[in-house]
This record gives structure tokens, sequence and C-alpha cells, in this order.
């Protein structure tokens, strides 16, 4: 394998809005390159192709695979077939990233890890957040002991869904649709980062939008982790002028941080404390997508890993069905990580 420095050729799995506005971009921006792409429509892929520069379309994902100038593939396919690429990527010696939520299931979001282990390919999960550096410099902050022992969190990640992505999100619950495997995973992969082990949940999740939807487009969750540290979470597809943000409150401080539960590398971050309140330094801002990138390319070469592994992938996916599971009982649910010979 290449260093990153030549840059990975990736193909694309999935002709996708995320690959088209974010990840094309931040590749290209890295010195890498697109060499083909998959997508189920023939007419698709040409014309997407077209517009964004890849020199090669299939229809095959086998002939992807087979191809010897892709070194990694990106899948954002619909979710339900992050399963089935992924291992077919594995068993051909590709290298891995692949959308959030890793799959549908933890039983299938494990084989998924335990195939790349096997091939010893890479997996990385393209969970953008958790390598902000406004994320970053929070957990610098609670691990540094900034709030002393930490009690609870508040994310708020109520958005407007854009028209353009109205389509499979609010429809298709075959596909992974909902608010909850959408954004709640995203959530988890922050929280999880910061407390470690997420013990129950509970939630309620409702359809509120101007739109025929088949899922919960809003949702409201806490989850419990290990040390007592209680998280509240809401998301949402429905809000259209709200700011996102992460709260995190302890015994001996609370940080306040605006606008970062985005895909932009944006937000301020305050510290509150005995000695008052102050607006925290972020240093070395960049390209969300661009991180995910640059984590994983040297995870390639050995030298590192994903901004989320598939490991931690599963972690958050493992939040978010305990949360949809909650909501759908009305029961506080248990959040599954199992199989432990998995991990």
């Amino acid at each position: 394998m290449r260093a990153p420095s030549t840059g990975l050729r990736w193909g694309l799995i999935g002709a996708s809005d995320i690959a088209a506005t974010r990840m094309i971009p931040a590749m290209r921006g890295l010195g890498h390159s697109v060499t083909a792409l998959c997508s189920s429509s023939a007419l698709r892929a040409t014309v997407w192709a077209g517009v964004h520069g890849v020199p090669h379309t299939t229809t095959s994902v086998e002939d992807l695979l087979a191809r010897d100038d892709v070194d990694a593939v990106y899948i954002s396919t619909t979710n339900e077939l992050h399963l089935p690429h992924t291992l077919a990527a594995a068993a051909a010696g590709k290298h891995v990233l692949c959308e959030k939520p890793l799959a549908l299931s933890l039983a299938d979001a494990w084989s998924m890890v335990e195939a790349c282990r096997t091939a010893g390919v890479v997996l990385g999960v393209n969970h953008h957040l958790p390598g902000a550096a406004t994320h970053r410099r929070i957990r610098e902050l609670v691990a540094a002991g900034a709030v002393g022992r930490p009690l609870a969190a508040r994310v708020s990640h109520a958005v407007a869904l854009p028209e353009r992505l109205r389509g499979w999100r609010l429809r298709d619950p075959g596909a992974g649709a909902g608010v909850v495997l959408d954004i709640t995973c995203h959530d988890a992969s922050v929280t999880n980062a910061l407390f470690g082990t997420p013990v129950e949940a509970t939630a309620l999740a409702v359809r509120q939008g101007p739109w025929e939807a088949a899922v919960e487009d809003a949702a409201m969750s806490v989850v419990r982790y290990g040390e007592g540290v209680l998280t509240q979470t809401h998301d949402a597809f429905t809000v259209a002028h709200a700011r996102t943000g992460l709260e995190v409150h302890g015994t001996g401080g609370s940080i306040t941080a605006v606008d970062v539960m985005t895909q932009n590398p944006v937000g301020t971050v305050h510290l509150h404390d005995a000695a008052g309140s102050r607006e925290i330094d972020v240093p070395g801002r960049r390209d969300l997508y661009e991180v995910v990138l640059e984590d994983f390319a040297r995870a390639v070469c050995g030298a590192g890993e994903p901004t989320v592994t598939g490991s931690q992938g599963v972690h958050a996916l493992a939040v978010a069905l305990a949360v949809q599971e909650a909501a759908r009982t009305g029961r506080t649910t248990p959040v599954d990580l199992a199989p432990a010979t998995a991990r």
C-alpha cells in the first residue's frame, strides 16, 4: 500500500449526496484520487460521474472491487447494503470507509468488523463529529478534570432535513430510515468517546414533519453510562431555526459548546466554573471529512486508527438501536455491545 502522501485511490460504492458534496472534495483536497464509481443505475452512474469527474463507472460491485487502481472503497449506499458491500470489499482485500450507521443490526455490524479484521484491511466508519477540533478540545478538557467528575450531558441536534434528502430517510424502514439511525448514532459517537460504556436508554419518538413519513422524524432520549453519567439528546429532521450544541456538566464545572453538531468546522466552546466563564481556544480547525480521510489513510499505513473504528461504530449503532427499541416499547432498554468475542 502506498503512503498517504501519494494519496489513496478510492472506489465509490454509491452515487450519494454526501459523496458528492463532502467526500470527493475532501479526497481531492488531500491529494487522493477517485478512480471509479459503482451505482445500481447505469444512467445515474454516467451522469453523476460526468458531473464529478470520475473516470470509470460500473453497476457491478464485483467489477469495481476487481480494479487494480482501487486501494480503498467509500460505501455510501443505503444502510441495508452496508453489510454485503463491506463483506465483498474485505474479501477483495480493499480497505473500507463505511457510512453510518455501520449496519442495521449488531450481528451484521460485528460480522463486518470481523470480516475486515480477518482480511487484514482497515474498517473505518464515517462519523465526522469525533474528529472535529471542537470535540477533540472538549474531550481534552473533560479528561483533564476541567468539569470535575462528569455528571450529565445534553446534546441538541435538531435540524431541518434538506428537501433533496426527503426520500428513503423518511419512507423506507427496510433501508434504515428515521432520525435515530441518521442522527442519534452521531450523538452516540460523541458521548461514547466522552463517557465510555453506554448501559441503558429510554426514549420517546414521534412523526411531526410536514411530509408523509413511515418512521420517526423526531426523538428525545436519555442514555445512562457506566459511571452514572446521564446524557440527554434531542434529534430531529423538523426544526429549522435551532442552533446545535453540546453541554457537559460535572461536579466542578460545565462546558457549553454551540454550533458544534454540524458538518462544518465551526462552533464555540465555553468553560464555566468557580473562576467564572470564559471561551476556550480551539486550535486546528479543519474540514471534518479531511480529518476522517487523513486518519483513515494513516491507519492504512499502520500509523494510527480511523477517527471512528469499526468497533466504535458498532457501539454508536448499539446506542441508536437501544434508543429505537426504548421509543418503540416505552421501556428502558439495555445497550447491547455483544458479542464480546468480536471486540
